[in-house]
């Protein structure tokens, strides 16, 4: 069953669905190497092997009957633990979740993957109330990044990415308020996908900045990201907040090429503050896209500081009656930043909120000329565990902040983005690329970023048993 876990989620469904695997053999495989894997990575925090082992004895004997069983028929998921989880509490990565009453039934995204025949296996560690960037989460302990154990898997959604670096699941559920899918995926070498803001839905899943936040999927192949996001499409009457766009399903129109898309690369902010090899990256992957052109998004810096406000603001008006009662039981870098946002000036927020709508009439008139855009997705490859600081362009930086230099103006105006892994020869860790797309072109960023992987610019392997 080894090979089959190292392999891919539309793997597992075509030797599930050809008879040539069972989904119970498949899934205690998978709950096997979580077992003996897990402590090294620190990626679940909770395991649901009854449920599990149950959906896929269901999944065979539908099988049995001759029904169809779904395009991931068999294939173990997990997900970051602000989904609901029926059973279980949604912990948001906090102590004072712990409290709240086991959910009552599945987020809607968790649902619609069952409905495709995955197999859910359990909830994934993340940094506490997704305000983190590093995955160390103070009441659970850090996820650790698979590639190399004294490193971060990055933040908040560390958990979905060194689940799926690390062999344990090939598809994962995260969320991303100003970097965090973008970022594990990066530090960890996965593929993640950031949708346009409101694609999906986020019902029965514990906000962090409802005006930022976007869930999405983890993987270690860009078909398998494909088959999880067109999956968990669809309107959602328990969203209110969801958009009502018809969406263009991605996974079935995969082109080999990237044809005659005009693709460029972002200068200027996206340009300066990062390791050398964040932008040797960027470069590696234009010159597989023969993309030649350089493009600015004025006002990058500006979006990056709006997004600030908007997000310890909103942050800390959502936490608020926590902070009142039960200070003692935050993470004290994350208390202290949500105290901080519940001092801003509403003016400022105000005029956050204005810049937001300028930036993205800014972002619409760039895409009038291009098609996508590249982008570093982290300054740096994933740091050690524990460190505070780094330095960039000569000058000594506060880690935790810092990371989302080159993510938090894409999310802020919620444009979609594929984030590919790039390796370099002789190096551990991985460092990766945004592949960004309009609004509501999924389609596009996964068809950049399966041409990628085709021609073996990007790969997502699992890494070396620790």
């Amino acid at each position: 069953m080894t090979p089959l876990l190292d392999g891919s989620a539309q793997g597992i469904a075509a030797a599930v669905e050809g008879g040539f695997a069972s989904a119970v053999e498949v899934t205690e495989a998978a709950l096997g190497r979580i077992e003996a894997r897990d402590d090294a990575y620190g990626a679940f925090t909770d395991i649901v092997a009854r449920r599990a082992l149950a959906k896929a004895a269901a999944i065979d004997a539908a099988r049995a009957r001759g029904e169809r069983v779904g395009p991931l028929a068999g294939a173990p998921f997990a997900v970051k633990n602000l989904f609901d989880v029926k059973g279980l509490a949604t912990r948001a990565g906090s102590k004072i979740n712990r409290d709240l009453p086991p959910a009552a039934a599945d987020a809607t995204l968790v649902a619609k993957l069952e409905a495709a025949g995955a197999v859910l296996v359990g909830a994934l560690n993340m940094g506490e109330y997704a305000y983190d960037f590093t995955g160390e989460n103070a009441h659970d302990g850090p996820s650790r990044n698979p590639h190399d154990l004294a490193h971060m898997a990055g933040g908040s959604s560390g958990g979905s990415g060194a689940a799926v670096a690390g062999g344990l699941v090939p598809i994962a559920l995260g969320s991303d308020t100003n970097g965090s899918i973008r970022v594990p995926s990066s530090f960890c070498g996965t593929f993640g996908l950031k949708p346009t803001y409101g694609r999906l839905s986020r019902a029965r899943t514990f906000p962090f900045v409802a005006s930022l936040d976007h869930l999405g999927p983890f993987a270690r192949s860009v078909t398998d990201l494909a088959l999880a996001y067109d999956a968990m499409l669809g309107r959602d009457s328990d969203d209110p907040a969801q958009a009502d766009v018809a969406p263009m399903p991605s996974a079935l129109t995969l082109h080999d090429g990237i044809g005659d898309l005009r693709i460029a690369k972002l200068g200027g902010w996206f340009a300066r503050s990062g390791d050398p090899c964040a932008f040797e990256a960027v470069d590696r992957v234009a010159a597989a896209l023969n993309a030649t052109r350089t493009v600015e998004l004025a006002g990058a810096a500006k979006a990056r500081a709006a997004a600030y406000l908007i997000t310890m603001a909103e942050g800390a008006a959502l936490h608020l009656g926590r902070l009142r009662t039960r200070a003692q039981d935050f993470d004290p870098d994350v208390r202290d930043r949500l105290i901080a946002g519940a001092m801003l000036p509403g003016a400022w927020v105000a005029q956050a909120q204005k810049f937001r709508r300028i930036f993205h009439t800014q972002a619409l008139d760039l895409f009038r000329d291009v098609d996508i855009l590249l982008a570093p997705a982290t300054p740096v490859r994933a740091p050690k565990l524990g460190q505070r600081t780094f330095t960039l362009d000569g000058e000594e930086l506060l880690l935790r902040p810092n990371i989302g230099l080159f993510t938090q103006p894409i999310s802020f105006i919620g444009l979609p983005v594929v984030a590919v892994p790039v390796w370099t020869a002789g190096e551990r860790l991985p460092i990766g690329v945004q592949v960004i797309a309009p609004p509501w072109r999924e389609d596009l960023a996964l068809r950049v970023a399966r041409a990628l992987e085709r021609d073996g610019v990007v790969s997502a392997p699992v890494a070396h048993v620790p």
